[in-house]
């Protein structure tokens, strides 16, 4: 199961199969269903966006850990569905709900949190305007992956094989091939923003302010709306549509 690469986020990969496993060993046995633990998972994902409001590295750190449980339950729910055998279309869908809510309320919550709500100065609604930009973008680019399915569908043709992603321009093949190794397009992924929410709480804790958050809402909310144009291209220059 720790073998499995296509949409296994590095994370599962790298620590949390091994805590998964643990917890799922102990669920099978239970009447829990799989869709319930999608739901929780989907709640503990949005959780993130209230955790985030709180000041300082408290706030930051409970994200964090939201986000992770989040992780957690998103590993769990696949192998207790695996190991009872109990699969659903619903069930399906409903992970992909929990994902995009995730990445919203992470990255919303970022952008209330660098407004400075709860300060002693105007609210700076700025920030929170770019944080809801930066979380359609992210939604938007992870729709923009789930609409070649639907679109395949709708014109008959059978579901996307991997090789289809490649570009048809070597330019855009090795475009994409470069963007992949830097994986900067990571960072407005809830998983991948709220560690980095964290370690920009602590150097505003050093530095007083909420400069480096500031700095943080407005990298991701362009790298957001870059990706989402970028990732449009390759898909309309690949062969994912025909």
């Amino acid at each position: 199961m720790k073998d499995r690469r296509s949409g296994e986020h590095w994370g599962g990969r790298l620590y949390m199969r091994e805590v998964s496993l643990r917890v799922t060993r102990h669920l099978v046995t239970t009447k829990v269903t799989p869709n319930q633990l999608t739901y929780v998972m989907t709640v503990a994902g949005a959780l993130a966006a209230p955790a985030l409001l709180i000041p300082g590295i408290p706030g930051a750190l409970l994200g964090v850990l939201m986000v992770q449980l989040y992780l957690l339950l998103d590993c769990v729910d696949g192998e207790v569905a695996r190991w009872k055998k109990q699969f659903s279309l619903g069930g399906v869908y409903l992970d992909r709900v929990g994902a995009y809510l995730c990445d919203a309320a992470v990255l919303v919550g970022f952008g209330l949190r660098a407004a400075d709500l709860w300060g002693s100065g105007r609210i700076d609604w700025l920030w929170a305007f770019l944080g809801t930009l930066a979380a359609l973008g992210a939604v938007l680019i992870k729709a923009e992956t789930d609409l070649v399915a639907v679109a395949r569908h709708q014109g008959g043709l059978p579901p996307v094989k991997e090789a289809a992603s490649e570009p048809r321009s070597s330019g855009l093949a090795l475009a994409r091939r470069a963007a992949a190794a830097i994986k900067f397009h990571r960072l407005p992924l809830g998983i991948e923003a709220s560690l980095l929410i964290l370690v920009l709480a602590v150097a505003d804790t050093v530095r007083g302010d909420l400069f480096f958050s500031r700095l943080g809402v407005a990298v991701l909310a362009g790298i957001a709306l870059l990706q989402t144009l970028l990732h449009l291209v390759s898909i309309l220059a690949s062969s994912r549509l025909r």
